[in-house]
């Protein structure tokens, strides 16, 4: 009597794995990975919605918001303050004098004279390129920061009395800086165009401009591209008083 020990096993079948099978197991495991992949980095939300695309520009406008809320509430105490200061101090005609004149100096009082008013502003829509100058680059089609410094250096050149950068006035601590192509004055945020409006003698303000190096290469990319420049006279313009805040939170004096 035998048992199957005795006898030789019979062949095992193998599973062969051909080329078409091969294939498509790795479509499949990479559609998994993919699918894992695109879960992880989603985490449940849809990645061309997501709302988080607009968080940041929500929050800049929001900061935006109080930042000016704060700025008129600064205002209406520093005028409580200056009535009562007014009020209790009792100074003589000559120093009121010397503090209106340094009050008009910083900047901090309301100022109106004649003067103009230069805007600035981006190239139009799919502009091109005019005869005889190369195709454009991004960055030749927008207002930079360079360009808004320069006109207000100019202006502070000719001699103007206050500059005011859209609805702000400028003094000795204020930046003028652009983060992409907007404006962030005095911790507020503008996008263009851009005005700027000096008070003071016109014919020496519009020569300054003229002569100002990097208004002339500005000039050049008006005449290629279609930025934007132009430049009002005014027989009168009012520019409002500072309200922010003067202390220096960056810098100190030299002792």
């Amino acid at each position: 009597m035998s048992n199957s020990a005795d006898f030789p096993p019979g062949p095992v079948r193998r599973r062969v794995w051909r080329p078409v099978r091969l294939l498509t197991a790795a479509v499949f495991a990479l559609a998994g990975l993919i699918f894992v992949t695109s879960f992880n980095t989603a985490r449940g939300t849809n990645i061309r919605t997501d709302a988080s695309l607009l968080k940041l520009s929500d929050l800049i406008h929001e900061r935006d918001r109080k930042n000016a809320e704060l700025g008129n509430s600064t205002a209406a105490l520093r005028r409580k303050i200056d009535a009562l200061v007014s009020r209790d101090h009792g100074s003589s005609d000559a120093e009121e004098a010397r503090l209106r004149a340094l009050e008009t100096s910083a900047g901090t009082e309301p100022l109106t004279g004649q003067g103009l008013t230069v805007t600035l502003n981006d190239a139009p829509p799919n502009a091109v390129a005019n005869p005889g100058y190369p195709d454009p680059q991004p960055n030749d089609l927008v207002i930079h920061q360079q360009d808004l410094q320069a006109v207000v250096n100019a202006l502070w050149q000719g001699g103007a009395q206050g500059i005011r950068v859209m609805d702000q006035r400028l003094i000795s601590t204020s930046a003028v800086r652009c983060v992409g192509n907007t404006l962030i004055l005095q911790g507020r945020v503008y996008s263009p165009p851009y005005k700027i409006t000096a008070v003071g003698d016109r014919g020496a303000l519009r020569k300054a401009l003229d002569d100002s190096p990097a208004i002339q290469n500005y000039q050049l990319y008006v005449k290629a591209y279609g930025l934007g420049w132009r430049v009002e006279e005014r027989r009168e313009e009012k520019l409002p008083g500072y309200t922010g805040t003067v202390e220096l939170h960056y810098a100190q004096p030299a002792g």
